[in-house]
This record gives C-alpha cells, structure tokens and sequence, in this order.
C-alpha cells in the first residue's frame, strides 16, 4: 500500500519544494531591489544636486539620513507590528518602496525626496529584520542557514549589477527615469511575493503593546546577543571605514582605472556571491567556524592592503577579490546566529542586528571621511584591519552567540 501512494506523494512533495525555492528567490529579488534603491543616490550624486538645485552634500543626506532612520526605527516599528502576519509586513514593506520611488520620481522638489526617503528607511529596518527569520522558516530543518544565504544572495548581485546598472541609466536618461525603473522593479517583487510566500505567521500575538515592547526589553538584556550586536559594530565599522573609498584604493595600489577599475570591483562582489554560497552551507554545521573565517579573511585582506603600495596590481586585485567573499557571507554568519539565540523573538533579535550594522555603516563611513578629508587614504585599510581584528577577537570570545544549536531564550 505505501508502494501505491508514493507516486502521488511525491508529486507534491516536489511541488511544495518548488514553491518555497520560489518563495527564497523573491525574497532574494526583494532584497536586491532594497539595496538598489538604497545605494542609488550615491550613484546619481550630481544628477540628483543639479535636478533638484541643491548642494551635493544634501543629496549626501538622502543616504545618511535613510541609514540613520532605518536604524533608529528598526526595533521600535518592528515591535509594533510584531502582531501582524510577516507575509503582510513584507510585502508592505515592499510596496512602501514602490510608493517611495515614485514618489521621488515625479518630486517637484528637496523636501519630498526626503520625505519620501525617509518614510522608505521605516519601511527597510523592518524589512531587514523580517527577511532572516522569514526565509528560516520557510526552510527545511537544519537548512535555515542555506535559505538565508540564498535570501542574501540579493544584496550582493545588487552591488554588482543592480547598482551599476542603475546608475548607468540614470546618468544617460536622467535620475528620474532610474527612479521609476526601481519602482517598477519593486512593483514585480512586490507580485512575486504575492505568489509565492506561504502564509507566515506574526512574531507575537496580538496581545497588546505593551507586551510587545516588554518582549524588546528582554531581547536587549539577552548577553549572547548583545554580544553578538557588539562583534557586529566592529566587523561592520572595519569594513566600511575602507569600503567606501575601495575605488581610491584599488586605483592608488594597483593603478587601474575605467574598466580595468569596474571588473576589479565586478570581482569583489563576484567573490561575495561565491562566499554567500560556501558560507550557507557550512553555517548549518559548525556556526563559529564560519563565522571566523570569514572574519579572519576580512582581517587579511584588509592587513594585506595595508601592506601594499602602489605598483602592487596583482596583489591588489587578489587582496580585494578575498575581501569581497571574506565580507559579504558574514551578515550570512550574523543573522544565522541570530536566529539561534533567540528562536522565540527571532523579529525583535534581527531588528537588534539591523541596528547594530546601522551604527556599523554609519560610523565606518564617517570614519572613513574623516581620514580621507585628513589626507590619509593611506591609512584607510590599515584602521579597518585593526577594527575587524577587534570583532574578530571579540567574536572567539563570544562562544555563546554562536550555538550549533537553536537555545532556549535567556530570561
């Protein structure tokens, strides 16, 4: 009898198979689009300032503002729609995006980008702090470290296609036309995710608000994860303080420009994608192995840049291929962790970390501006390599934020 109800069992064991691989590729999709439209601006820079006649360190704003804001509200609005389905609170999140480069695409001035921005980084610190948990659920047992990495995969095809390409259009038809192109990208996502995402239950009852903020105070007094947040800060502060200005770097050491420059920074976000992969598989077995590597990686080719000087190309290009895939699967490492310290307030726990990477990339950017505005380009590499060593020691003292296993919640 069991031999006669296999086939039909297995028919749609497959299908549910291919429709949560579907369900982990929108989401990846979600997060390509996020961080597109994040990093934009960056991009368009002179377009923008020209556009709306303003200075340039104003659109500077529209992504240190975002940055600050999607921190900042991060932990309190994901608390407050802790009670909603997390299918709903994505593709919210989602639409909030399309209505925000919309309306940044038809802005007859300053104040609205802004605005518009602004109410769009409310929208990403709880998307971040939903796409973890949410792809982990929707995984088989064991395999939430695997579906996060695909989820993550996004981010990185989005600085190695979807950025440029962006830019490219915004540059050759104007920043408004980019804008709306990302809308209309988000728009699809925002279908994809229609249907494919399974029902997805809250984070919390609806049991008022008050016992959800009680449940954000008892994640902020969790040690392992407050530790967890503190390695985060170093590594994130390490990594951006040089990442910014990796163009200047690459282009002072190994004397590259146009697109030699391009395909150096092609790699970079190639080898993301490879460590994304590599790291998925292996943070499902040994958690702290993985994230060690990757840190130790980081301190490398960060130490190795340091060393270098110009006319050292080859090494260069080397050292800056092993940064991209040593930093890109550590947020992998980060967010599976996460995950296992706080099975039962997994929103809440990833809000924590989005904060944590805000103050991580907020700080190293404006480190890094620092330096640079002090004339020390040079030693860009060499203060991030001492900030990632610090996460990396701080992580090996961390053994508890990085459990083979889910643990109960620490009271």
């Amino acid at each position: 009898m069991a031999t006669e109800q296999a086939p039909s069992q297995d028919p749609a064991r497959n299908q549910a198979a291919q429709h949560q691989v579907g369900g982990l590729i929108a989401l990846a999709s979600a997060a390509f689009v996020y961080v597109t439209a994040e990093t934009l601006p960056v991009g368009l820079l002179p377009q923008l300032a020209a556009g709306l006649h303003v200075h340039e360190w104003a659109v500077g704003l529209l992504v240190t503002a975002y940055a600050g804001v999607a921190g900042i509200g991060a932990l309190p609005v994901t608390a407050l729609l802790a009670h909603r389905p997390r299918r709903q609170v994505i593709i919210g999140a989602m639409a909030l995006l399309v209505f925000s480069q919309l309306t940044m695409a038809v802005a007859a001035d300053y104040a609205v980008v802004l605005g518009a921005r602004l109410l769009c980084a409310l929208a990403h610190g709880v998307f971040w702090s939903l796409l973890a948990p949410v792809a982990a659920g929707m995984a088989p047992p064991g395999k939430a470290g695997r579906a996060t990495a695909i989820v993550f995969t996004g981010n990185s095809i989005a600085l190695v296609l979807g950025t440029p390409l962006a830019t490219a259009i915004g540059q050759a038809a104007g920043w408004r036309v980019a804008m709306a192109l990302v809308a209309g990208a988000a728009a699809l996502s925002v279908l994809a995710l229609r249907a494919t995402l399974p029902p997805l239950p809250s984070g919390m009852a609806a049991d008022g608000t008050r016992a959800r903020f009680t449940a954000m105070g008892a994640a902020l007094r969790r040690r392992s994860l407050l530790g967890l947040c503190a390695v985060t800060i170093l590594l994130v502060l390490g990594q951006f303080t040089a990442y910014t200005y990796i163009a200047a770097l690459v282009r002072r050491d190994a004397g590259l420009v146009g697109l030699a420059l391009s395909a150096v920074l092609l790699g970079y976000g190639v080898a993301g994608i490879g460590g994304i992969a590599l790291t998925g598989w292996v943070t499902d077995r040994r958690p702290r192995l993985a994230a060690a590597a990757c840190a130790l990686s980081l301190t490398v080719a960060l130490a190795g840049l340091a060393a270098l000087g110009p006319g050292s190309a080859v090494a260069t290009v080397a050292a800056a291929i092993l940064w991209g895939g040593a930093f890109t699967a550590i947020p992998v490492c980060l967010q599976s962790a996460v995950l296992r310290i706080a099975p039962r307030a997994a929103d809440t726990a990833s809000a924590l970390l989005v904060v944590a990477f805000q103050i991580g990339i907020g700080g190293g950017a404006l480190a890094g501006s620092v330096l640079v505005g002090s004339g020390l380009v040079r030693d860009l590499p060499a203060v991030g390599a001492v900030l990632v060593a610090a996460g990396t020691l701080a992580l090996f003292a961390q053994r508890a934020a990085f459990p083979a296993r889910g643990v109960a919640d620490e009271s």
